[in-house]
């Protein structure tokens, strides 16, 4: 995070990507299944939260601050959708499955062009548009979000206002409930 006392959007954003591609080095770096799964649902738990964060607070900011916000939204939920329909069939894979480190690759290869293109072009521009403490408050409410969102892949749940949100709220708790009896990462697995 940046040296602000509060982080802006930007910076929100970039820790999430910085997360998820640490899970994703961990399961591959992995050298047992057991390892590889815990991290395999942390990856899974980043990458489906912090996709509907954006989809409920970040893109309806760009429709509304960016020139072309719309079509850029747009777009970017389009390309989540690829990735939460690969996520969808990664989640149910075991990490002892010939396809389980292809899958994850190609999810990553999805998420690396969409990181990248958010934190050179979009974020900069919705930083631009927003004040500090709008960005600052976005920020804060896209941190908060994250707590109460799917923690899975649900590829059929709308990914538009003003479905997106209720659906969320509602298949969050099942989430939650199978994440209890999931394995992740210990403390002794994230050194």
């Amino acid at each position: 995070m940046s040296a602000q006392t509060h982080p802006h959007i930007i910076d929100a954003v970039k820790h999430d990507h910085r997360e998820i591609e640490k899970c994703y080095d961990s399961i591959v770096k992995a050298d047992n299944n057991d390892t590889r799964t815990r991290w395999a649902n942390q990856f899974v738990w980043e990458v489906a939260r912090h996709s509907i964060g954006e989809e409920i607070l970040l893109y309806p900011a760009f429709e509304k601050y960016i020139q072309g916000g719309k079509a850029v939204a747009n777009e970017d939920r389009t390309e989540h959708q690829t990735v939460k329909d690969d996520l969808y069939k990664f989640q149910n894979m075991q990490s002892s499955d010939k396809d389980f480190i292809p899958s994850l690759t190609t999810i990553m290869n999805e998420l690396k062009e969409h990181m990248r293109n958010e934190e050179e072009v979009q974020l900069p521009q919705i930083e631009k548009a927003l004040s500090d403490d709008e960005s600052i408050k976005l920020a804060k409410s896209f941190s908060r979000t994250k707590h109460f969102v799917p923690t899975h892949s649900h590829p059929s749940a709308p990914n538009k206002p003003p479905f997106e949100t209720p659906v969320a709220l509602l298949t969050a708790p099942i989430d939650k409930l199978m994440d209890i009896f999931k394995k992740f990462p210990s403390e002794s697995t994230t050194a």
